[in-house]
């Protein structure tokens, strides 16, 4: 018997650049639904006759279904592959946007919204599998031009999700059912895909059966620290981020802004995470201790919650530009996943608790957020909260950034 692995079938032609094609597509679709209903969320609240709570429980859904559902996506793609659960993922979305922009009342709203999410909850996960599958020799241009398709798609849908829906009539039910179009065209990408790429599914799932069987076991994550420091990490970074994207536009309009204006500025917030999304993974890997880097993005946050509390108009432009430095704390967090594990079985045990439970924790900030507005009548409350996060997550981040491996804690914890 031979000691090297079975040879991959050559993909067909045009099939590679199809599948890069298709990830990114994916990518895309994996915040307009959460943009775009922060762009729109006051003709939202007023149609549907939402009080505060129930508009800060709606901001606060993203990370619940992402920590609930999330674990969800490595099962199921471990019994019928990532691409079939990629391709269930993006018609989950599909349906979920269309069918919320036409619910009659809130629940309804809030189930729609919760379907869509779960399919983001989905391919949140499986996209770094995706890669590593499909690209194992090219993981870092690629893992770049998803990570960069997430927040083009992010900032792009924030930018003109306001203009888009003045243009369709400014119906926001018809502004948010727009945005199922990308999830369309992903899904028919993926479909293509599926099908021309039978056979090599096939032997790539078994390939990974394989592979599984013969790993290495590896302790659980609840008990190593490197594993917990990551999650806390994750989850406060996650809860400010959600913050934004859902209540960024409303305080700005509240505060006096036009809607348009707010709107953009939330895409400017986003946009800055599309070159950082290159930068931040780069840099994170030259340096042993990522902590310098979580500091910087932590100071460059709290000047702007400084600034939001006292100049928030005058100054509104360049706050946002600083909470969107504070913002790449997103890809550095993912590729500190990658860096605290030794091995590919360590990054998958260590991305699933990490995001899960991060995303668990992260889900009340959003709704705190809400019901503080509600019960003060004013941001000021709010925005204070938010500082206290980005102390939080400066400080987990420095813990998190330690050059540590979760397997060498383990090996420690045995002794």
């Amino acid at each position: 018997m031979s000691d090297f692995p079975p040879r991959q079938p050559a993909l067909p032609k045009g099939f590679g650049v199809l599948l890069v094609l298709a990830i990114i597509l994916a990518s895309i679709n994996l915040r307009p639904a959460v943009t775009s209903l922060g762009a729109l969320l006051d003709p939202a609240i007023e149609g549907l006759q939402m009080n505060g709570f129930i508009a800060g429980m709606i901001t606060g859904i993203p990370p619940l279904c992402f920590a609930l559902l999330g674990p969800l996506a490595p099962r199921l793609a471990g019994k019928r592959g990532p691409e079939l659960v990629v391709i269930a993922a993006m018609g989950a979305i599909l349906v979920g946007i269309l069918v919320r922009s036409v619910a009659p009342e809130t629940w309804t709203f809030l189930l729609c919204t919760a379907l869509a999410l779960a399919g983001i909850a989905v391919g949140n996960i499986l996209m770094p599998v995706l890669v590593k599958r499909w690209f194992p020799d090219k993981v870092g241009i690629v893992t770049g031009a998803y990570t960069t398709a997430v927040a083009l798609g992010a900032s792009a849908v924030a930018g003109v999700a306001v203009p888009v829906n003045d243009l369709l009539g400014g119906q926001w039910r018809v502004g948010l059912a727009v945005w199922a179009l990308p999830a369309l065209l992903a899904l028919i990408v993926w479909l293509v895909v599926y099908f021309g790429l039978r056979a090599q599914i096939a032997q790539k799932n078994s390939e990974t059966i394989a592979q599984r069987s013969a790993a290495a076991p590896i302790g659980p994550m609840y008990k190593n620290p490197t594993a917990w420091w990551i999650a806390l990490f994750f989850a406060a970074q996650s809860s400010v981020a959600y913050i934004f994207m859902g209540w960024a536009p409303k305080i700005f309009t509240d505060l006096g802004m036009e809607p348009a204006q707010a709107g953009a500025l939330l895409a400017i917030l986003l946009g800055v995470g599309v070159p950082l999304s290159f930068v931040m993974p780069a840099l994170a890997g030259r340096f042993t201790h990522q902590g310098p880097l979580v500091v910087i993005n932590g100071i460059a946050g709290l000047i702007a919650v400084v600034g939001m509390l006292t100049i928030p108009l005058q100054g509104a432009y360049l706050w946002v530009i600083l909470l969107g430095i504070c913002g790449s704390n997103f890809p550095l967090a993912l590729t500190m996943i990658g860096l605290k594990a030794h091995s590919a079985a360590g990054v998958a045990k260590l991305s699933a608790f990490g995001q899960s439970v991060g995303y668990l924790i992260a889900f009340p900030g959003p709704f705190a957020v809400g019901a503080l507005h509600e019960v003060t009548g004013s941001w000021t409350a709010p925005i204070w909260l938010i500082g206290a996060l980005i102390i939080f997550q400066t400080f987990t981040g420095i813990m998190a950034g330690r050059p540590r491996y979760i397997e060498d804690q383990q090996r420690i914890q045995i002794r």
